[in-house]
């Protein structure tokens, strides 16, 4: 980025200024994303009550669908279960509705093995891609508890790994791992969960490498994979012959220099994945909530669905001044 290639004199360089064109529209998105009943739809009541299965035992009270309303309101509003049980229980009495709310030991137990009834985004053509991962916190104490105690850190973290549209600034595909699975070996994953072609793939230069290019091309064989060579990086063998996408970028490297290239292939895309985990990390929160993986991929994934439903709302349309 150019931040790294003008590091001695980015202290002189100013901040750049931008002004918001849809201010009206965009304020009334920022007040929609604190309204309470936007998070229980109509389809949401609808199918409340699981639908009956014909089977022996008890049948469940609740469906998914009630425990995954009840997940998104307490990652939209930093709640506990039993306030989250209270506030469902409120939202339910505004609405004029009969139905019952789950308890929250139902909610904690219920939320360890949901499957998310939608996907985070349907696109309807050919979409942009940026993928990226993020770290978020398990449990153990802050860096200043360490600070002033001392002792061996106990922090543990999980990988936040997602595929962002920098056009519209949803979530396409998110998956959540342990620390030792790799960003490079996620994109197939992620890119399993896109359900439509793929214009461009783009990634930093931590993504580069063959492997990454052959899951794009198992996705959308013409798709763009727009990712940085390493300094190091030399063209193939058949570079003379039949160049890679890869060799072209070490080619316009080598011609135009690294800043060159990013304007060149509009890399600035980038950028949407970073803000797609600051806003995660503002709106839901740097740490996860649940102690066990399955559950702690349940919440990530949710989390991602309230960020899409706050971002369907409105976003910003800024302009550079200065």
């Amino acid at each position: 980025m150019p931040y790294k290639a003008n590091e001695p004199r980015r202290h002189k360089i100013p901040k750049a200024r931008y002004r918001i064109e849809n201010w009206a529209e965009y304020d009334a998105a920022l007040r929609q994303r604190g309204s309470l009943t936007v998070w229980v739809t109509p389809e949401a009541i609808a199918a409340w009550a699981p639908a009956t299965t014909g089977r022996r035992g008890r049948p469940r009270d609740y469906s998914d669908v009630a425990i995954e309303a009840g997940l998104m309101l307490r990652l939209a509003f930093g709640r506990p279960w039993r306030q989250t049980e209270g506030m469902l229980g409120s939202i339910m009495d505004l609405l004029g509705l009969a139905l019952p709310v789950p308890d929250h030991t139902t909610f904690s137990r219920r939320s360890a093995d949901l499957s998310v009834a939608t996907a985070l985004k349907k696109a309807s053509g050919p979409v942009h891609v940026v993928i990226d991962s993020t770290g978020l916190k398990v449990f153990g104490s802050g860096e200043w508890l360490q600070e002033k105690h001392g002792g061996k850190p106990r922090r543990s973290w999980r990988k936040l790994h997602l595929a962002v549209d920098p056009d519209s600034g949803e979530i396409l595909a998110s998956e959540l791992t342990t620390t030792d699975d790799g960003d490079a070996s996620l994109v197939g994953l992620l890119l399993e969960q896109i359900d439509c072609p793929i214009s461009a793939v783009f990634a930093d230069g931590a993504y580069d490498g063959e492997p990454i290019y052959r899951s794009v091309a198992g996705h959308t064989p013409d798709a763009a994979v727009i990712i940085p060579p390493r300094s190091t990086a030399v063209p193939s063998d058949t570079a003379e012959t039949a160049p890679t996408q890869r060799d072209r970028h070490i080619e316009m490297i080598g011609e135009r220099g690294r800043l060159g290239w990013q304007r060149a292939v509009n890399y600035g895309k980038r950028s949407s994945a970073e803000v797609a985990m600051f806003r995660y990390k503002k709106v839901i929160g740097r740490g996860l909530h649940a102690r066990t993986l399955p559950t702690q991929k349940t919440e990530a994934k949710v989390a991602c669905k309230v960020l899409n439903i706050m971002t369907g709302f409105g976003m910003p349309v800024s302009r550079r001044i200065a």
